[in-house]
């Protein structure tokens, strides 16, 4: 039985301590905050309740997986599972409505046939047989495997099968999701559908390698799922996981080093000066962190996955409104932008500009989260890391953008909260606030992230800022793999 010493509370971390737990070994987990779940927190007030992180849940197969592995109860007896159905309603720029149901790919083509015009549909599923093929190739190395020794092999090597195109009388294939949305779906509002799942990761669909169609497949193939009380309600099952199976939990301790004992991890070292001794240690923190903890040590080796620069944050608003949710209304719109260039130079430039964002507008049919005949809504958007970003013209640009979809949203709102970035960084301490993205192939590498052991024997790293990256799904897989490695060893090569 090793003394395994556990930095961080967040999904990748307590999905890591809940598996090594049943697998006999004595795990402690050292948290900065007073809770649990990373991203994954609740908001509440005047009776209203809201996730401040992520909302739904694509692949919810990972997490029952951690559930039939660390005990006999199932994730279903611990958490209310509800199938978002649509998956999604779009407002396009043009005011075209669709809505697109969950999981049927037969739906989906007919309700694109209806709303954008004959032809609309089989582009899309068309274009979603070759993104199965893109997931179908990258899967394993991507999601179940331990980053490969031979990364560069994925760096390189573009997996999504892209039409080739005639242009200026040469032969062309779309290296880009934007190229896809030109080439291959032939139409501004497929291309918008298209680019709205790389922005809701923070990625600019200019530059985000085609091998991103994996993004809009994960939903379609897997559907879309709400946990019913919110999000945090599966953080608060997994954390009574690893309380049934022993984990130790001591929040407020900021671990402020990790020790070293005749080269290898031995431990981490407290604010409070204290010490707690350790024969590995798992860091579910961001890379800056990480170097502060690990001072003067080499963590990340040359020819290795660097740590991803800072990508994009997150701008929620939690939305109070008098008056009951309308039936029928759809859990997740999307509301596109206006303007797609004035909305990419501002996200991806230097500069902050006047821009009209792209808005995720959730309304969950959950009584748990609002007093009676009233909603709790939430606006989502993706903003730069910049500090000087300013904010306020922003949420008033989200709110009228939400109102396309939510009539009359300004005479309901009785109060609305804001999130930034530097809440996100209070909370979880990427620095800027910035949300990691999941692993993708191609693009050369820079969508990669850093493999889960590290050159210092026994110190690994899981969760967002490591192999697989960002993401629920992403995050379960990274725990899974940590304790992979930890209990088989090196040669661990995933889940059969």
């Amino acid at each position: 039985m090793a003394r395994i010493a556990v930095i961080g509370a967040g999904m990748g971390a307590l999905t890591a301590a809940a598996r090594l737990a049943v697998a006999g070994h004595r795990v402690a987990v050292y948290e900065r905050t007073d809770t649990y779940g990373g991203a994954l927190r609740r908001f509440e007030r005047d009776g209203f309740s809201f996730d401040t992180g992520p909302a739904l849940l694509p692949l919810p197969a990972v997490y029952r997986d951690l559930f039939v592995k660390t005990g006999k109860e199932p994730l279903e007896s611990c958490v209310e599972l509800v199938q978002v159905d649509p998956s999604s309603r779009h407002v396009f720029a043009d005011g075209t409505e669709v809505s697109l149901p969950n999981a049927s790919r037969a739906g989906v083509v007919a309700a694109l046939d209806e709303g954008l015009g004959a032809g609309a549909g089989k582009r899309w599923g068309d274009f979603l047989v070759r993104a199965r093929e893109a997931w179908d190739r990258t899967r394993r190395p991507l999601l179940e495997e331990p980053l490969w020794p031979n990364w560069r092999v994925l760096a390189d090597r573009e997996p999504y099968p892209s039409v080739p195109h005639k242009r200026l009388l040469r032969t062309r294939r779309a290296g880009t999701l934007a190229e896809i949305g030109a080439w291959e779906l032939r139409d501004p509002r497929l291309a918008a559908l298209l680019e709205s799942h790389a922005l809701g990761y923070g990625l600019d669909p200019r530059a985000a390698p085609a091998s991103a169609a994996v993004l809009p497949y994960l939903e379609h193939a897997f559907g879309t799922w709400y946990v019913r009380g919110g999000l945090r309600e599966l953080a608060r099952a997994v954390y009574e996981r690893c309380l049934a199976r022993r984990v130790a939990f001591h929040f407020g301790a900021e671990v402020t080093g990790v020790l070293e004992k005749d080269g290898r991890a031995s431990g981490v070292e407290l604010a409070d000066g204290s010490v707690a001794e350790a024969d590995f240690v798992i860091a579910g923190v961001a890379p800056g962190i990480l170097a502060r903890l690990t001072a003067g040590v080499v963590v990340r080796g040359e020819g290795e996955v660097p740590p991803q620069p800072a990508a994009a944050g997150r701008l929620t608003l939690l939305l109070a409104l008098r008056g009951p949710r309308p039936e029928g209304t759809a859990h997740r719109t999307v509301v596109h932008t206006r303007d797609r260039e004035a909305e990419l130079a501002d996200l991806f430039g230097t500069a902050a500009g006047n821009r009209r964002p792209t808005v995720t507008v959730l309304r969950p049919d959950d009584p748990r989260l609002a007093p009676a005949d009233h909603e709790a809504v939430t606006l989502t958007t993706a903003v730069p890391t910049r500090p000087e970003q300013p904010h306020g013209d922003l949420v008033d640009h989200m709110i009228t953008a939400a109102e396309r979809t939510v009539p009359g949203l300004r005479d309901r709102l009785l109060w609305h909260e804001v999130r930034t970035p530097a809440d996100t960084a209070d909370e979880t301490g990427a620095e800027g606030g910035a949300v990691p993205v999941p692993a993708l192939a191609a693009a050369g590498g820079r969508l990669l992230h850093p493999a889960n052991g590290t050159r210092v024997p026994g110190l690994f790293t899981v969760g967002g800022w490591a192999h697989p990256g960002g993401g629920l799904p992403h995050a379960g897989m990274s725990g899974a793999l940590v304790a992979g490695l930890i209990v088989e060893g090196p040669e661990f090569r995933g889940s059969q």
